[in-house]
């Protein structure tokens, strides 16, 4: 017989009764029936029954152990008596008499319980990682991790892409964020970057000749978490594909996304291929987010012609001076008390607007502030346009274009919320596409990348000479699922000299653009091929489909807030002698200097 187990803790059947077994795992609860002892034992595989019989040595040594303690037991294979069968455990039939009994590992006092579904301080469960891990949902969601990923590399595979693992120390790339940096012992005041992403690779992947690429790649930025994003580093599913327009990058990873979604969704619905394509424009004129949650049946409309001349002074002064007014729809909404609405005005305020204006129509005409000084044939025109009926409310945002785009965005979320009109268990999906080449930064009044600074301008080399560079779209597209980006992607810029021209615009001489990209450019002169993908996320993707809010639910071991690892000790001190090896001299600010 095996030293530990001739079976796991999930595998007992009733088939197996009257079989010896042996098991091995945690003590995940004691149970002392008037004398029995009744054991839980537990490993990766599931849970068993142990009963230990008064008097015996097995009890004598058990009964004293905590949970959590590990041990191999062996005895014969029993059924449960009538009655005591639990349904809800896979081995439920069954339980092990236990014979002999040998310890393992003892345990000490526990600094959280595994059993049961207490919950605990973010700071405890990250400081005793290892112990959270072993509780039910959280292991769970590292399995249903495991499985997805080997799901997706499966799919990825059998559509004919090749595997490749790129560097990990590199140099410093312009993606958006802080790259986290690593001192070159060997070349003393260098340094290498980490991968914010494996942008360059890849591209360099398909200047090299191999047709289509993946890999789940760990990604680094030195950036601040949030719900759904991780700080410090993140894993994505990375994918480039040549001689490819941007449809044929929708439907090489539509069917993996759609797959993977419908393999794990357990009865929720998946947006079939092809996904809807929404233009960016049309996505923060409609949904105010160029990350729409589709399944919010709200739609914003510009009324500002509506209002333009008319008799309600401040949205006619905000037209005329060249604003916009936004509404949003709030179906059954004329039925709520006043204090729905005056809740909402609060909550505008909070946001920085100067509150949320609001026409409720009843079946006797227009209600509210704006209806009383607003022209009755203008209100109905804005019923009509809104699509409103008898009972239902609309709400107004007016100001700068971005600006009233953004918040009644924020106003469609915040009324589909508080009206319960999300619908529940689906995951929409849907393209966001033709994204601005380039934005303006309001702190610098300079141009910028908006996106991808590596895609390939709509209109190629004559745009950028041409057109004013705040009208050129890009080839740049971006995944979103239930109001959650899951990836952003482009086809290419696979031209030097249009390259070294769009980042001119941005404000990069061609000297730095050499250096910063040279090995690239270098591979883009000798010859290199239209191409283009995508990288969707594999912590959101975990995330979404184990429904849960927060991204660190769904990784083995994360960092805290605050980017600690509060297990490990990272980020730590080093020695005085390490940091000479490496020609480092530390300038701490004051409340750190030591």
């Amino acid at each position: 017989m095996h030293a530990y187990r001739t079976h796991t803790c999930g595998a007992l059947r009733a088939s197996d009764v009257g079989q010896t077994a042996r098991l091995s795992g945690w003590v995940h609860s004691k149970r002392d029936h008037g004398g029995l002892l009744f054991v839980d034992l537990r490993d990766h595989y599931g849970l068993t029954q142990i009963v230990f019989a008064a008097g015996s040595p097995a009890h004598a040594t058990v009964d004293h152990l905590r949970v959590e303690s590990v041990i191999t037991v062996t005895g014969p294979v029993v059924r449960r008596e009538e009655g005591t069968v639990n349904p809800k455990l896979a081995t439920g039939e069954v339980e092990l008499r236990a014979r002999e009994v040998e310890v393992q590992s003892a345990a000490d006092v526990l600094p959280m319980q595994v059993a049961g579904d207490e919950k605990f301080p973010d700071d405890i469960r990250l400081k005793w990682r290892f112990i959270d891990l072993r509780r039910d949902k959280v292991h769970r969601n590292m399995v249903l991790r495991s499985k997805v990923i080997d799901s997706i590399r499966r799919r990825m595979i059998a559509s004919g892409f090749t595997e490749f693992q790129t560097p990990i120390l590199t140099s410093s790339s312009p993606e958006g964020a802080r790259d986290f940096l690593v001192p070159a012992r060997l070349h003393p005041g260098k340094f290498y970057a980490l991968p914010q992403a494996p942008q360059q690779f890849k591209q360099l992947i398909m200047a090299a000749g191999f047709d289509r690429y993946f890999q789940i790649a760990p990604c680094f930025r030195d950036e601040a978490s949030r719900a759904d994003r991780s700080p410090g580093e993140f894993y994505q599913l990375d994918f480039e594909m040549s001689y490819v327009t941007q449809e044929d990058v929708f439907a090489a990873i539509e069917p993996v996304l759609a797959g993977v979604f419908d393999e794990f969704a357990e009865g929720r619905a998946v947006t079939k291929p092809p996904f809807p394509r929404i233009p960016y424009d049309e996505a923060m004129a409609t949904y105010g987010s160029d990350k729409p949650d589709l399944r919010n049946p709200l739609r914003i409309t510009d009324v500002s012609g509506q209002f333009a001349g008319g008799g309600f002074g401040l949205f006619a002064r905000i037209a005329a001076e060249g604003g916009v007014i936004r509404a949003i729809p709030a179906p059954g909404a004329a039925s709520h008390p006043r204090s729905f609405f005056d809740k909402l005005n609060e909550w505008a305020r909070e946001q920085g607007a100067g509150g949320l204006g609001y026409i409720i129509y009843e079946a006797e005409g227009p209600k509210g502030p704006i209806a009383r000084n607003l022209e009755a044939d203008r209100a109905e025109a804005i019923r009509e346009r809104t699509g409103a009926h008898p009972g239902d409310a609309v709400f107004f945002v007016a100001g700068k274009k971005d600006e009233a785009a953004k918040f009644a965005g924020a106003v469609r979320t915040r009324l589909g919320t508080e009206l319960n009109l999300i619908a529940e268990g689906r995951f929409d999906f849907c393209w966001i596409t033709d994204f601005p080449m380039y934005e303006l930064n309001e702190e610098t009044g300079r141009v910028d990348f908006s996106h991808n600074p590596f895609s390939m301008p709509q209109g190629g080399m004559e745009a950028l000479l041409t057109r004013d560079p705040l009208t050129i779209k890009a080839f740049q597209y971006d995944i979103v699922c239930n109001g959650i980006e899951l990836s952003s992607g482009a086809i290419r810029n696979h031209r030097p000299d249009i390259m070294v021209k769009a980042f001119e615009i941005a404000g990069y001489p061609a000297s730095e653009v050499e250096a910063r990209f040279g090995g690239m450019l270098n591979a883009f002169r000798y010859g290199a091929p239209p191409h283009g993908g995508s990288a969707p996320g594999i912590d959101r993707i975990v995330m979404m489909l184990a429904d849960e809010p927060n991204i660190r639910e769904v990784i083995v071991f994360p960092l805290s807030q605050q980017g600690e690892d509060l297990m490990m000790g990272a980020p730590s001190e080093t020695t005085t002698e390490r940091l000479k090896e490496l020609h480092l001299k530390l300038d701490l600010p004051p409340k750190v200097r030591r």
